[in-house]
């Protein structure tokens, strides 16, 4: 056994509180070392080369690399050593740096520290033994879920690539939110003019199987073979038959809120959401309709000429096969009414969200892009915005900054004054953030050229009189109280999670923050990967962000699955659970507990059933070791004695 030590100063990363000579000269005391030594940077190509020699010359068998988290370079270091002829599994990573270096300032406790965590390494590598992997086939197809802009723009670089993609929508139509603005910062123009060709490629390009009304029901298998349920939602209309003529819309009776509208004005139960729907197919929402809530009508299915409505429809699940999954959610706007009771909790009418407003502003819209006030439909003179509803407001549980809230309220200042010429704007903002490029300029026009008057500072109350909104609020550079009198009042509500986010994550077994957005490999090197392999981010699911960033992200996503399948097999982890089959008891306590089904029954010759793990899916999580009762289950790598050994290191 010849074990080298390699201790990283990460400049003075790890140098600066740690003295790295001293835990050299510690580690070649250590059973087994012969060979230990400090470089600068291990990382770089001559600290990698510094490693190989040494693995060469001193003929190395084992390695402990003491730097960084092996979240951010194990992999490098794997590959190191196994350049220097060892088996990269022979490689340990003691993490001096998160955990030591940049937690303690006294370098002596410091250094004591790192001395007990490479001796702690040591101790586990002594036990170490080659593993190697096997090779898995790869389905060559991708799974895209969510179809606004991010689902969109994936799906469709992925299927120009040749693979075949599966985009699968929870709503009845593609085009997210994004098809419910009027215009997009900073250059103004058309939001459904960029979209809507999309969506129609989408709908008619050959490698895209394009799945509304549906959601993800289960997911089983593991990176390059994933399979996935998918629920169909009943919707009372055969979607192959409609042909998106809106009869079934105009006869209907039943009244319901105007989901894309953003609940400015009515719907019908049977609608079809906005004009340029795709695919363009009427959905029936039960919840509103009279056949389901009185037992009686059958108007739209008495009217409708290609006899689409059924409904004794039911839901249905499709399954697939796929190597990648993109995921592709989106987010939703924060629901202010239960948080601010100053701005009346949603009980004036003419205090309105942004989204509201979009659609106000639109020629789709509800009135046809004519700004009217929803108490009484006139036209308002001064209007009034509102930053940071929901986002970096430590008081409702949202500190964090939803990224474009800036940038749209000066979008629909300049709007405002281009529908109503002889308007005025007020818009109360904490600072101003445009760092997009072209940003700056953008909400500098709103002021300069548009006349909207930007004023710094909360607003303390909002409550009618005489007809009006009276907006109470503090100029903080002026430092004095303000008060408007305002027709229209908008709140630029922050950008959330998507509803059921954390149940998707859940199923698809990543990791998501407290405010349920995805969380990525790595906010640096993995930025669109997750910490389950085969799975992707792209837009705002992992994160607030504006449009440009949305289609950047997903395009990288499709970039990264286009290079995984492009491969026709994967190397699998070696590191995956072992059951010794002689002290199993036949419990199955593992196979209750493993995410990945990866725990199956095996009949022994005799009729003894005992555990087997499908080394292919097998993830390496560890949570059948934790289960097992006799611990008869070890994580190759990872075994009990490795771990033990850990222990006993660290109390000596």
């Amino acid at each position: 056994m010849r074990i080298g030590v390699f201790v990283c100063q990460c400049g003075t990363n790890i140098a600066a509180t740690v003295a790295t000579d001293r835990v050299v000269e510690a580690a070649r005391a250590m059973l087994g070392v012969i060979h230990a030594e400090s470089i600068q940077y291990t990382c770089s190509d001559p600290g990698q080369r510094a490693i190989i020699d040494a693995i060469q010359q001193k003929d190395l068998t084992r390695v402990v690399m003491a730097g960084c988290s092996p979240r951010m370079h194990e992999t490098t270091f794997r590959r190191a050593v196994q350049r220097g002829g060892m088996n990269p599994f022979m490689l340990e990573m003691v993490n001096i740096r998160e955990h030591c270096s940049w937690i303690h300032p006294d370098i002596d406790q410091g250094t004591l520290k790192a001395i007990d965590l490479v001796r702690k390494g040591v101790a586990r590598v002594r036990r170490q033994a080659p593993l190697s992997g096997s090779t898995v086939p790869v389905t060559r197809a991708a799974l895209v879920i969510g179809g606004g802009v991010a689902g969109i723009q994936a799906a469709l670089d992925m299927a120009d690539a040749g693979i075949p993609v599966t985009l699968v929508e929870k709503g009845p139509t593609i085009g997210g939110n994004m098809a419910r603005l009027d215009k997009t910062f900073p250059t103004l123009d058309c939001s459904s003019c960029i979209l809507t060709p999309r969506m129609v490629e989408v709908k008619n390009h050959d490698n895209i199987k394009l799945i509304v009304n549906a959601e993800v029901d289960q997911v089983r298998g593991h990176i390059g073979s994933f399979e996935v349920d998918i629920r169909r939602k009943a919707t009372c209309v055969i979607e192959q038959k409609c042909t998106g003529c809106m009869i079934c819309q105009e006869k209907c009776p039943s009244r319901a809120p105007d989901e894309f509208n953003a609940g400015m004005g009515e719907s019908k139960a049977i609608s079809i959401a906005f004009p340029q729907a795709v695919p363009l197919v009427a959905g029936l929402r039960k919840e509103h309709c009279r056949q389901f809530v009185k037992g009686r009508c059958g108007v739209c299915q008495k009217v409708c000429p290609a006899d689409a409505i059924d409904y004794e429809q039911e839901d249905e699940i499709v399954s697939g096969a796929f190597g990648a999954v993109v995921v592709a959610t989106g987010y939703d706007l924060y629901d202010w009414t239960g948080s601010y009771p100053t701005y009346g909790m949603g009980r004036y009418p003419d205090v309105i969200t942004s989204m509201q407003y979009e659609r106000l502003l639109s020629a789709s819209g509800p009135t046809g892009g004519h700004v009217r006030r929803p108490s009484d439909g006139a036209e308002p003179q001064q209007v009034v915005f509102i930053s940071c509803i929901g986002s970096r407001d430590e008081s409702v549980g949202r500190p964090q900054c939803c990224s474009v809230g800036c940038m749209y309220t000066a979008k629909q200042a300049i709007l405002t004054k281009e529908h109503i010429p002889d308007s005025q704007s007020y818009i109360f903002y904490i600072d101003i953030r445009a760092a997009g490029k072209g940003y700056d300029e953008f909400s500098r026009r709103a002021q300069t050229e548009f006349g909207a008057l930007y004023i710094r500072g909360r607003v303390g109350k909002i409550y009618p009189r005489g007809g009006k909104l009276i907006v109470m609020g503090t100029d903080t550079l002026a430092g004095e109280q303000v008060e408007i009198e305002a027709d229209l009042v908008v709140l630029a509500t922050g950008l959330t999670a998507a509803r059921g986010a954390g149940e998707l994550a859940r199923k698809l077994n990543i990791s998501y923050d407290g405010y349920e957005f995805f969380t990525e490999g790595h906010p640096k090197l993995k930025p669109v990967e997750t910490n389950t392999g085969g799975v992707f981010l792209a837009g705002a699911c992992q994160g607030p962000k504006d449009i440009p960033a949305t289609v950047a992200q997903a395009s990288a996503a499709a970039a990264k699955v286009i290079g995984l399948l492009s491969r026709g097999e994967l190397e699998t982890s070696p590191v995956v659970a072992a059951v010794d089959r002689n002290r199993c008891v036949g419990c199955f306590k593992c196979r209750d507990v493993c995410p990945y089904g990866a725990v199956e029954q095996e009949q022994l010759p005799g009729g003894r059933a005992v555990a087997h793990v499908i080394d292919s899916l097998c993830q390496g999580c560890g949570l059948c070791n934790v289960a097992c009762p006799p611990s008869t289950i070890s994580l190759k790598g990872y075994t009990d004695n490795q771990l033990i050994a850990e222990v006993v290191e660290v109390l000596r």
